[in-house]
């Protein structure tokens, strides 16, 4: 994540406002709102500010993971990626024992616990892939987004900014 960052703010972050760059990395995949935050801390936005352009960077992508998704890797499969799509389904079946035993929380649970491989994106992939209901799919993932807001929050500004001032 700390390569991404740095590549990210030599390049694109020079040529746009912190606070969109601060969207614009919350909406990459694996980086996610763990990453936006960490950015924001380092540009010295406010936690308030923060929080809006990294819920909203984050939470942008997840209506087209769920709506779209598998039409895409149906398309994959059928025009020779067939090996990247085996690989990103394994990867959600790898989660889906833990949501399966949890439902609902276990979804939001899965996307809010900031672990490397958790988050948004994956939640999405998981429950686009195995069918789960839309509209408590979305709900289940909004919330596990604000909770990893809540403790990445405490992880930018408390522990990691205690160390920056």
């Amino acid at each position: 994540m700390n390569s991404f960052i740095n590549w990210f703010m030599s390049t694109i972050g020079q040529h746009i406002s912190a606070e969109w760059s601060v969207f614009i990395v919350s909406m990459f995949p694996l980086v996610e709102e763990r990453g936006g935050l960490i950015v924001a801390r380092l540009l010295n936005i406010p936690l308030w500010k923060a929080l809006i352009f990294c819920v909203a960077g984050n939470i942008l992508p997840i209506p087209f993971i769920l709506l779209l998704l598998k039409k895409l890797l149906h398309f994959m499969a059928d025009h020779h990626m067939g090996k990247f799509v085996e690989w990103l389904e394994a990867k959600a079946a790898k989660n889906k024992p833990k949501i399966d035993k949890y439902g609902f929380w276990g979804l939001m649970l899965f996307v809010g616990i900031p672990l490397p491989g958790t988050g948004a994106w994956t939640g999405s992939l998981v429950a686009s892939v195995f069918d789960m209901d839309l509209k408590k799919a979305s709900i289940s993932i909004l919330l596990g987004v604000f909770l990893a807001a809540v403790i990445m929050s405490l992880v930018s500004y408390g522990v990691i900014g205690s160390f920056l001032h």
